[in-house]
């Protein structure tokens, strides 16, 4: 032995002193295959990210859908598994340290070497583009779903159908004047002309004034003990449809929330932490209720109201 170790290369180990033949060069494709199939796999996968895009466009198909995105993400892992199988060096490949000085037969084998490697280079870029291609139709098919989350609120959370001016009616339509309900009475009431209206439906109290503490800077906005709060809870939405005359306390049904109706409407148990908004109300020269002007704060959930400032 002279002490040298064998050349280690892209494909099987050649001696030193032997060229690589034609059909060892054959031997090294064949093992590599064809990159058919892994083409196959990425075009396959990104046939089928366009069809679950035009597909969710048309209004969709749970269904489909669900098949169409098990084809595309299915056919992009065997399209990577193939890949990585036959194009990629499978190592390790260890190689001695040599004499720096080649021979010509060394010389002629590398050039071998590299004609089949650059063959295989350009398949891999050509493979890499496929995957690109697939990888960027299934985001694009990904992307689209946003669209189900429906358009900005904006300000709309911020804001109800209560203006100035606005007539104090109840489900029917009938306006309420300020001494329609007794002391102790409670009814649901809309804006004129949006009855039925979830953001602004308020419950409207008849409270003892002997018995309310009006919010400091609110004491106009209850005539003759008539109380108006929002009806939808902060917690959740659900509706405050529920008032217990002898303690004066609102009650949501869903989840349990109490309201002092007596105190500006602050909760007092359950998992709501923020008041019910006050309209403020007023009686017009007919003795009908107006609203003073829209809610001062959002109604309904407390995230709602995330960084707002009245």
């Amino acid at each position: 032995m002279d002490g040298r170790a064998p050349r280690a290369g892209p494909g099987d180990p050649v001696d030193r002193d032997e060229p690589v033949s034609q059909a060892g060069r054959r031997s090294q494709r064949e093992r590599r295959g064809r990159p058919g199939a892994v083409n196959a796999s990425f075009v396959l996968s990104a046939a089928a990210s366009a069809g679950l895009t035009v597909l969710y466009a048309l209004g969709g198909q749970p269904q489909l859908e669900g098949a169409l995105i098990l084809v595309a993400l299915g056919a992009m892992a065997v399209g990577l598994i193939l890949w990585e199988r036959r194009f990629l060096p499978q190592g390790p490949y260890v190689q001695a340290r040599e004499p720096l000085p080649s021979t010509p037969l060394e010389r002629k084998a590398f050039a071998e070497d590299f004609e089949v490697g650059a063959e295989a280079i350009g398949r891999r870029t050509f493979i890499a583009r496929l995957f690109g291609l697939a990888l960027g139709a299934l985001g694009v098919a990904a992307i689209l779903p946003i669209r189900s989350l429906g358009p900005s609120p904006g300000r709309s959370l911020f804001v109800t159908e209560w203006r100035r001016g606005s007539r104090v009616v109840k489900a029917n339509n009938q306006p309420v004047k300020v001494a329609d309900l007794n002391v102790g009475s409670v009814v649901t009431v809309f804006p004129e002309g949006h009855p039925g209206s979830a953001d602004s439906q308020t419950v409207l109290i008849r409270v003892d004034p002997s018995r309310f503490t009006p919010v400091p800077g609110r004491e106009d906005w209850s005539p003759a003990g008539n109380v108006a709060y929002s009806k939808v809870c902060t917690h959740a939405g659900c509706p405050v449809g529920l008032y217990e005359q002898q303690t004066g306390r609102l009650f949501c049904p869903c989840h349990q929330s109490v309201f002092d109706a007596m105190d500006g409407a602050k909760p007092l148990s359950g998992p709501a932490t923020r008041p019910l908004p006050q309209l403020a109300l007023e009686v017009d020269p007919e003795g009908f209720l107006r609203a003073r002007h829209d809610f001062t704060e959002p109604v309904g959930p407390g995230f709602w109201n995330e960084g707002h400032v009245s």
